[in-house]
């Protein structure tokens, strides 16, 4: 069961990037990173105070956030901080780098899943797994190549830089979740609801000490109805794939593999959207990442 809620998270996340991609095109990045995850609390708010007026009735559809000590809390806000980091550093690489770029960078999380339980964890990866990786950072290489075709020299872009922090950031936070929802015991709602409320404390502090006073002088907000479509498709992707990993069986590297899948929708709907060169280039490197995130699914089982 957990595997095809990882699936269905993986669809919803792609139609989120899309949004990203489309929201971010030419506008400024911090306002449209508050106003999409106050659309986020918009939609946890009502189950929040319903799990305080009326708790029968969220308890019988499924939908009751319980009470959490101050501790969990606590961790709460290191989610917050975690999340919201990759997050800046992902929305304003996507703003300067073409999607077909960006998406198979960031789908290359798993591998950075899978190194974070052998350092963190202490597993041992089987040969099938090293394999994966090595084709996996052979086709970063190629993107490199492809990149300056683009005039982006990866390892002098700033903004390849970025996505990159934000790939390893979103690890972090992966196996973070791992531990609140399996070992720590927290409900997919409790970290759902309150990791966006925490995150709209921070998105506020954020924009209002970097963005407001300096908006004259960079790139003007624009409001555009995809903004509020990345709030809620998150919402929807973010409480299936927690419903997942709370799954005792569920192993995180397998979720985050089916999670970073999202590229095939990002990729391939996202360039035609948007215009993007060496498409046909760019796919064989992206069937190139996907075959090495298959063996390490592969090896795992």
């Amino acid at each position: 069961m957990w595997i095809w809620l990882g699936l269905i998270s993986m669809l919803f996340l792609g139609v989120y990037d899309l949004s990203k991609k489309h929201a971010l095109n030419g506008n400024a990045v911090l306002p449209v990173l508050f106003f999409s995850n106050l659309t986020s609390v918009c939609l946890m708010l009502p189950l929040l105070i319903g799990s305080r007026v009326a708790p029968e009735f969220l308890q019988g559809i499924g939908f009751y956030v319980a009470p959490m000590s101050l501790a969990w809390h606590g961790w709460m806000v290191v989610k917050a901080l975690i999340v919201g980091t990759s997050w800046i550093c992902a929305y304003f690489a996507l703003k300067h780098l073409p999607i077909s770029i960006v998406s198979p960078i960031r789908a290359s999380g798993p591998v950075w899943t899978l190194a974070g339980a052998v350092l963190i964890f202490h597993e041992q990866p089987a040969p099938l797994q090293w394999l994966g990786m090595a084709i996996i950072f052979c086709c970063y290489f190629l993107f490199s190549v492809l990149g300056r075709e683009e005039g982006i020299t990866f390892h002098r872009s700033k903004w390849v830089g970025l996505i990159l922090v934000a790939t390893l950031v979103s690890t972090c936070s992966s196996l973070f979740d791992k531990w609140l929802l399996q070992s720590l015991g927290m409900g997919p709602l409790q970290v759902l609801a309150w990791y966006f409320l925490y995150l709209c404390f921070f998105f506020s502090f954020i924009t209002g000490l970097l963005w407001l006073p300096n908006r004259h002088k960079t790139t003007p907000f624009v409001w555009r109805r995809s903004i509020p479509m990345i709030g809620t498709f998150l919402v929807i992707a973010d409480f299936v794939y927690f419903i997942g990993v709370s799954d005792p069986d569920a192993l995180i590297i397998i979720m985050s593999v089916l999670r970073r899948s999202s590229v095939l929708v990002s990729f391939f709907v996202g360039a035609l959207l948007f215009k993007e060169v060496n498409m046909r280039k760019k796919a064989w490197v992206l069937s190139g990442i996907l075959l090495g995130v298959l063996l390490i699914v592969l090896s795992g089982k």
